[in-house]
């Protein structure tokens, strides 16, 4: 029965990755240690000088099998390796005990590694490789941390930098999510106001239990928010933005004049209006705050003057303000295909502070329209329905 349980450990897999995603960093730690070797070869001045240092091949793990873990990005790999390097070198030509030389290699290395915040394990190794080979890399002295270390370091950042995002489309390096305003009407909703969890409420937890993530705060917060996503839809089951939209949606085009627009979004009570083509594809998004943006006040004329000018159509052949919509449009809109699930919606409209969300269809065509009070009117109806 011990053994039983025992064998139940070898089954699982360390690395949750997909077949071909394992295939293809497989692939990717060959062509790099090959290529490494390779330049490496050809750049050393002297027959002598190795080609490749052994710790290379755990980098080439970690790089490409795990990239998101904060040990794997560009810093902790380029300046543990070479910190190591330089550390390894000089234990080796000053201690002459092996025991001792190679303890102080590996205790410093780390320590100065903690110290820059580039820990990166495999260049544990590193230190201890001038030690250990001994007088056949001992002569080549501190030129030993610029080949072949500097060369494998830098060939193979490169190399993962492509292989990576260009191959494997990952995000590589691994970088803080960079916050997009989209003004369709009101500005991005602060971190403190937001639902669910932030990024800041990761790390102070992390830090109150003393644990390692091997992965950046933005991969698990991402990570995190797609499990909250995943459990809201197992729950309220399957509601597509098709079924809540507004199907009977009043747009306009890129020409339309301002005045045309302003009229139908007054007639209509609406607050945003999508902008389109002649195909019907979503270009932009109207909303009272484009036209307000365009009007410059100062201290002597009144709001109403200003904002009535702007609007009434100039009758002259050359105008001084914009006189089309697609002029003063927002362009940077989010549009969703009709078969998104209404989960999607939340983080956009709680987070992100967004009120009104155009619908496409499978050809990119406006099909409706999503507001806030459908999204609550469906999550509130929907929630009835299980009390019934």
């Amino acid at each position: 029965m011990k053994l039983f349980h025992f064998l139940k450990y070898l089954t699982i897999d360390p690395v949750n990755l997909s077949i071909k995603f394992k295939l293809l960093s497989l692939l990717a730690c060959f062509c790099s240690i090959f290529f490494i070797a390779l330049l490496t070869k050809i750049i050393s001045p002297w027959p002598g000088y190795p080609m490749i240092v052994a710790s290379m091949g755990a980098s080439a793990i970690i790089l490409f099998f795990i990239p998101s873990s904060p040990l794997a990005q560009p810093w902790p790999f380029v300046g543990g390796q070479l910190i190591s390097a330089i550390v390894g070198v000089a234990c080796a030509l000053n201690i002459s005990e092996t025991s001792t030389a190679a303890a102080t290699a590996v205790g410093g290395s780390v320590f100065l590694m903690l110290a820059f915040r580039c820990l990166h394990p495999p260049a544990a190794a590193t230190s201890l490789t001038p030690i250990m080979a001994g007088e056949s890399l001992t002569f080549l002295g501190y030129s030993f941390v610029l080949v072949p270390v500097a060369i494998n370091v830098i060939t193979m950042l490169f190399l993962a930098i492509i292989i990576n995002r260009w191959v494997m489309k990952r995000n590589y390096p691994s970088v803080l999510p960079v916050k997009k305003e989209i003004n369709q009407r009101h500005s991005i909703v602060q971190p403190s106001h937001r639902i669910g969890f932030s990024e800041q409420d990761l790390s102070m937890a992390l830090e109150k239990n003393d644990v390692f993530i091997d992965m950046t705060h933005a991969e698990l917060s991402k990570l995190l928010t797609q499990v909250e996503l995943n459990t809201f839809q197992r729950i309220k089951g399957a509601i597509f933005c098709s079924d809540i939209m507004i199907k009977d949606v009043i747009a306009v085009e890129f020409g339309t004049e301002v005045e045309d627009a302003w009229e139908i979004m007054r007639t209509h009570k609406l607050k945003a209006m999508p902008v389109i083509d002649s195909a019907r594809r979503v270009i932009g998004i109207i909303t009272w705050n484009d036209f307000f943006k365009c009007i410059d006040l100062n201290a002597y004329d009144s709001f109403q003057d200003k904002f009535r000018n702007f609007i009434r159509r100039t009758a002259h052949l050359s105008a001084s303000k914009p006189e089309a919509v697609g002029l003063i449009m927002t362009t940077a809109v989010i549009s969703l295909p009709d078969t998104t699930h209404i989960a999607d919606l939340i983080p956009l409209m709680s987070s992100h502070g967004i009120r009104q969300v155009p619908i496409i269809n499978s050809e990119k065509r406006l099909t409706g329209m999503v507001y806030q009070a459908n999204l609550i009117a469906a999550l509130y109806n929907e929630q009835l329905a299980h009390k019934i």
